[in-house]
């Protein structure tokens, strides 16, 4: 296990996963074929894996047998040499109690990492245990730490998720995020706070001095740039969905210190994300289907999102002239 822990590790390192989407019909089923054609399109890219069940592949919202076959598709596609990590975590069930509740979820996000193992993921991506905050201040950061130490008793590597609340996530202390961080089988932590750049300045001085054997993933789409300059070592972010080589262009451009070309790069991929993770935040899954879409990767049929979100002309010309603007491809 230790060997294999290594080996994601250094896939990761200098490396970009994209967060994928899943292409859908407008009455929400999955477009098999436009999956199919994405994958084979991510695959001849220079990316160092995917991330499957997250957030931006509305992961939480999948049924099993949805949930296996996009993994099973991106295995097969990706190959050995590349990584496949797999989002973990349940919804409750907000008819049962308190208790009955957190039991449900515990089963129903442990059930869904064994998935993922069974089918081939490398590492989980542990979605943050949002209903644990619901108990007393004095229970919920212990609650939070044993539901992560259950996960790394399945010996597959993990990665915390640190992701702000506005996003359905949870605001980690520092303590907690200490004793996360000391976990068997963690081998990082994906940060994405969005907009406060204070916490991820916190966080990152947290791995650089406490940590340094513990991978920083950035997850931030809207500063990309300054999270390298902050010790990010790899990323994994929704942004790189539709053109990941110009991100993976820009942290090889840091990592080998062409800092003329890393400005260049940084200022196109700034310009990229502040035309697609705008608010309604949530849509930003919307915008990266349609940035497909204009790639030629999947067609018009299949770019819509279960959210309900819809896209205006203003947008969709916004978006072409971006793409354009920024040469993203």
């Amino acid at each position: 296990m230790l060997e294999h822990a290594e080996r994601v590790k250094q896939s990761l390192q200098g490396g970009l996963i994209p967060a994928v989407p899943v292409p859908r019909y407008a009455d929400g089923r999955i477009h098999d074929e436009a999956q199919a054609a994405y994958a084979s399109y991510l695959a001849r890219q220079n990316i160092a894996g995917v991330a499957v069940w997250a957030h931006t592949g509305r992961g939480l919202h999948l049924q099993p047998g949805q949930r296996r076959d996009i993994l099973r598709l991106w295995r097969s596609v990706l190959g050995p040499s590349r990584i496949v990590i797999a989002g973990a975590g349940a919804l409750p069930d907000s008819a049962l109690s308190m208790a009955a509740r957190i039991e449900r979820w515990r089963i129903d996000s442990k059930r869904m990492a064994e998935e993922a193992i069974a089918e081939g993921a490398d590492a989980l991506l542990v979605f943050p245990p949002v209903l644990l905050r619901e108990l007393p201040a004095h229970e919920r950061e212990e609650a939070a730490a044993e539901y992560h130490r259950d996960l790394a008793r399945l010996g597959i590597p993990l990665v915390i998720f640190y992701l702000y609340e506005g996003a359905g996530g949870w605001s980690y202390s520092l303590d907690l995020l200490r004793e996360l961080l000391s976990l068997p089988h963690v081998i990082g932590i994906k940060i994405a706070t969005l907009d406060s750049i204070m916490t991820m300045q916190n966080i990152a001085r947290l791995l650089a001095e406490e940590f340094p054997g513990q991978m920083h993933i950035t997850g931030e789409d809207r500063m990309f740039g300054y999270a390298l300059m902050r010790g990010a070592q790899s990323a994994l972010v929704g942004l790189g969905a539709a053109f990941p080589n110009i991100q993976a262009d820009l942290i090889r451009a840091y990592r080998v210190q062409d800092y003329a070309r890393f400005l260049d790069l940084s200022e196109r991929v700034d310009g990229f994300a502040e035309m697609t993770f705008t608010e309604p935040m949530d849509k930003y899954i919307l915008r990266m289907l349609h940035c497909l879409v204009f790639a030629g990767v999947i067609p018009q049929e299949a770019a819509h999102d279960m959210a309900g979100y819809e896209m205006t002309e203003q947008e969709l010309t916004s978006i072409r002239q971006g793409i354009d603007k920024y040469r993203l491809y």
